[in-house]
C-alpha cells in the first residue's frame, strides 16, 4: 500500500479570502436563508452579490477572468456558503459543473466565448448527462444528435438538471453513434430553437435551485459546439465529476458544519432540569461526535482537493472518498443537530430541519454513493 504524504498547505491569502467569504455568507445571505427556501426561488440578488465579490470567478484560470486559486480554495469557498445556505452554495458549484468540461476539453474558441461571462456571473451554465432512464447509467442514454452538414440536430429529454431555466448554456451530451453507443458532449445556447423547459422538480432539499428536464427538439449547433472529439463524451463526462464531486463533498462538510455549530450553540442557551442542556453528558457526546466527524470529513476533503490540483495519480479514488464520506456525515450529523434541538429541530422556525434535508441530496448527486462505492473497491484490487 502506497503511504501518502502530507499534500497540501493553505496559503494565508486563501484563509483570509476564506474568511471574507465567510463573512458575507453570514452577514448577507443566512438572513435570506429561510425564505429562500420557502419559497423555492432562485436567488439573483445572491447570484449577483457573488458575482461582485469574484466569488464566481474561483473556478476559473486568470486569463479568462478568473481567480486562478484552484481546486482547494474553490471547495473551501463552497464550504463557507454552505455552512448557511447550500442552494446558495450550488450557484458556485454549477459555475465549475458546467464549464469544467470546456475548460479541460474546449477548443480556443469555446473557451473565449463562455469562460469570461462566466466567471464574471454575467453567465450561468448546466451540465445536462443524467435522463430519466439512464442515471447513474450513462450508456442508457436515448438522447441523440446526428450531423447534418456542418451543423448537429439534437433531440431528447433530460433529467435532474440543475440550473433548468437559468443557464444560459447547457453542456448536452448526446449519443452520435448509435451501433457502439458512443456519446458526444455539445455546448447548447439556451435561446437557440427547439429547446425548451420541461418540468421542474418539487425537492425535498436544495429548494431555491431549480432542477428538472430541459427538452431538445430538432435543436441545431454549429460543430464547433462540440467539446473533444465527436465519439469521446463519456470522457469529458468522467473526468469532469471526478473534480466536480469534490463540490459536492464540500456543501456537505458546510452543511455538517453548520449544523454543529447552530446545535452548539442552542445547547448553550437552551435551559432543562436547572441547567444548559450541554452540561448534561448525553448531550456532550452528541456534540463531540459531530466536531468530530465533521472534522475528519474536511481533511479528507482538503487532501482530495489538494491531490486533484497536484494531478496525483490516486486523485480520483479520493475524490470517491472524499464526497462518500462527507455527505454520509453530513446526513448523520445534521439528524443529530435536529435531535439536539427536540421538538425544535423539527420546525422550520430553526434552520437544522432544513440542513437535514438539504443533506440528503449530497449522498445522491454527482454520483450516487453506491457507484463511488463501487469507484473506490475497483482501485483496490
Amino acid at each position: 500500500m502506497q503511504i501518502l504524504n502530507d499534500v497540501y498547505t493553505i496559503p494565508q491569502e486563501h484563509l483570509d479570502f476564506c474568511a471574507t467569504i465567510g463573512e458575507i455568507a453570514r452577514e448577507k445571505i443566512a438572513p435570506r436563508s429561510a425564505e429562500i427556501d420557502e419559497k423555492a426561488e432562485y436567488p439573483w440578488d445572491i447570484r449577483k452579490l457573488l458575482g461582485e465579490q469574484d466569488i464566481l470567478g474561483l473556478p476559473f484560470p486568470i486569463e479568462y477572468g478568473g481567480t486562478g486559486t484552484g481546486t482547494l480554495m474553490l471547495n473551501m469557498a463552497v464550504e463557507e456558503i454552505a455552512k448557511v445556505d447550500a442552494s446558495c452554495a450550488l450557484i458556485l458549484m454549477i459555475q465549475e459543473l458546467g464549464t469544467l468540461p470546456i475548460q479541460l476539453f474546449g477548443s480556443d474558441e469555446l473557451k473565449e466565448r463562455f469562460l469570461p461571462k462566466c466567471a464574471s456571473g454575467e453567465c450561468s451554465p448546466a451540465f445536462a448527462l443524467s435522463e430519466p432512464e439512464a442515471g447513474s447509467d450513462p450508456a442508457g442514454m436515448q438522447t441523440t444528435a446526428v450531423r447534418d452538414g456542418d451543423e448537429w440536430v439534437i433531440n431528447g429529454t433530460k433529467n435532474w438538471i440543475t440550473n433548468l431555466g437559468v443557464a444560459d448554456f447547457y453542456i448536452c451530451f448526446a449519443v452520435t453513434d448509435r451501433e457502439s453507443r458512443r456519446i458526444t458532449a455539445f455546448v447548447v445556447e439556451a435561446d437557440r430553437p427547439g429547446f425548451s423547459v420541461g418540468k421542474l422538480e418539487h425537492k425535498l432539499g436544495i429548494r431555491a435551485s431549480p432542477t428538472g428536464q430541459p427538452i431538445f427538439e430538432d435543436v441545431r449547433v454549429p460543430h464547433e459546439n462540440v467539446i473533444g472529439e465527436v465519439g469521446r463524451g463519456l470522457k469529458v463526462a468522467l473526468s469532469t465529476l471526478e473534480r466536480t464531486r469534490l463540490g459536492a463533498a464540500a456543501q456537505a462538510v458546510g452543511i455538517a458544519q453548520g449544523a454543529t455549530d447552530y446545535a452548539i450553540g442552542y445547547a448553550r442557551e437552551r435551559r432543562q432540569f436547572g441547567k444548559a442542556i450541554n452540561e448534561f453528558q448525553g448531550i456532550q457526546f452528541k456534540l463531540a461526535d459531530m466536531q468530530i466527524k465533521t472534522a475528519a470529513a474536511r481533511e479528507i476533503l482538503y487532501k482530495a482537493c489538494a491531490m486533484a490540483d497536484q494531478g496525483h495519480p490516486q486523485r480520483a479514488q479520493y475524490s470517491s472518498m472524499a464526497k462518500v464520506f462527507c455527505s454520509d456525515t453530513a446526513m448523520d450529523v445534521t439528524v443529530e443537530a435536529v435531535q439536539v434541538l427536540g421538538g425544535y429541530g423539527y420546525v422550520k422556525e430553526y434552520p437544522v430541519e432544513r440542513m437535514m434535508r438539504d443533506a440528503k441530496i449530497t449522498q445522491i448527486y454527482e454520483g450516487t454513493n453506491e457507484i463511488q462505492r463501487l469507484v473506490i473497491a475497483r482501485t483496490l484490487k
